[in-house]
């Protein structure tokens, strides 16, 4: 029998989400994405539980989508969406109570997506993290380009987005992707001391404060313009995007055309 896409431990009113592909670095599927989904729902509504922490087993925290999945994931106009995750992630920031993700090696793409939907992000001394989207052809979604400017500024955003760089660990906690960079042999401890130090204080206080922060910072259109929106739709169904794709399995560079 196969095992889970993805874990779940409980320590006292703790929870640890374990993506749980590690051969693949926990690169993103649908079943993944639909158990975490699910598990962040069912957490929602448990009045006991006072933090979160997502986390990678193996030597990744996560690479992003599947890619060989990606490929398939076409809609009828030839757009790759992956509506589901959007879902996911928009559950796991409105979750109530605080949430943390514990990050080594790779996150990237999908990946750092993830973690930047967490109020906290710890990272191992080993952890590397980026958005390298514009050396495929796709497009960072409306609701995390927003994320990304609220956490990293207009200057580290554009830098990120547009040159697809890839930071290790102190490079992304100067551009304020992380709050905290230890050895890799302390992530989990510390993470662990954290996710207690939170769990320690008075929980009703905790809720209502993230709940204040969470509506403080709605007061934007969630969904883009529909010209934005058409240059990324363009941009989602482009023959681009099938050569970024094909470039990346033939472990070459893509040629681009803006077609």
């Amino acid at each position: 029998m196969p095992e889970s896409p993805l874990l779940e431990e409980r320590d006292g009113a703790v929870l640890t989400l374990t993506l749980n592909r590690p051969e693949k670095r926990n690169a993103m599927t649908v079943p993944m994405i639909t158990a975490f989904r699910d598990a962040v729902r069912a957490a929602a509504g448990d009045p006991s539980l006072r933090v979160l922490v997502v986390a990678g087993a193996g030597k990744a925290f996560c690479a992003g989508l599947d890619l060989k999945e990606m490929g398939r994931a076409r809609g009828p106009d030839g757009a790759v969406e992956y509506p589901d995750l959007e879902d996911a992630l928009h559950d796991l920031e409105r979750l109530p109570v605080p949430t943390i993700a514990m990050m080594q090696g790779d996150a990237i793409a999908g990946g750092l997506e993830l973690a930047l939907h967490c109020d906290l992000r710890v990272a191992a001394a080993t952890a590397r993290m980026g958005m390298p989207l514009a050396r495929i052809g796709l497009v960072v979604p409306y609701a995390l380009t927003q994320k990304l400017l609220d956490t990293a500024g207009t200057v580290a955003t554009k830098a990120l987005l547009f040159t697809g760089r890839i930071l290790d660990a102190e490079a992304a906690r100067a551009a304020g992707l992380v709050n905290q960079v230890v050895p890799e042999d302390a992530l989990a401890a510390t993470t662990r001391a954290l996710a207690a130090e939170i769990a320690g204080n008075a929980p009703l206080s905790v809720r209502a404060m993230k709940a204040a922060i969470l509506e403080a910072g709605s007061f934007r259109a969630r969904e883009p313009s529909p010209a934005v929106a058409e240059l990324a739709h363009a941009a989602r169904t482009s023959a681009d995007l099938q050569e970024g794709l094909r470039a990346v399995f033939e472990k070459r560079r893509a040629r681009f055309e803006g077609r």
